[in-house]
């Protein structure tokens, strides 16, 4: 299996609500180191998994609606606790569409997994790891 990463970082404040999450149910903001890998059987002729530049391009439009963002105002979390993991999976949705609509250029069709990591700091990540389809 073949694989090549593209990493961004994106900066939200959100609030949780739950006894679980203690003080974070107070707003907070984040900084989340994001990685996107993508991984493949074999490369293309051209002898990549997908084009990095346009991979990487990909990812910062589907972070820049969230930068700088209470995501807690935002209508498509309404309800939700913006949890790492749960925005992992948004993410990855997000980059599987892109994968589909072929913004990844040659190659995005032979994409059979993505794993999306948010590292939410040293200590602490969390991932999503699923085909694009």
């Amino acid at each position: 299996m073949y694989a090549v990463e593209v990493r961004d970082h994106v900066m939200i404040a959100h609030s949780f609500r739950g006894e679980l999450f203690g003080p974070a149910q107070g707003l907070h903001g984040a900084t989340f180191v994001v990685d996107v890998a993508f991984f493949r059987e074999s490369l293309t002729p051209d002898g990549v998994v997908v084009d990095i530049g346009r991979a990487s391009e990909a990812l910062k439009a589907i972070l820049a609606p969230l930068n700088y963002r209470n995501l807690d105002d935002l209508p498509d979390f309404s309800g939700q606790n913006t949890t790492t993991e749960f925005l992992c999976g948004h993410i990855h949705a997000a980059m599987a569409a892109a994968t589909r609509a072929g913004d990844l250029g040659p190659g995005g069709e032979g994409v059979s997994r993505l794993r999306v990591t948010l590292h939410e700091s040293h200590l602490a990540r969390a991932w999503f790891e699923a085909p694009p389809a």
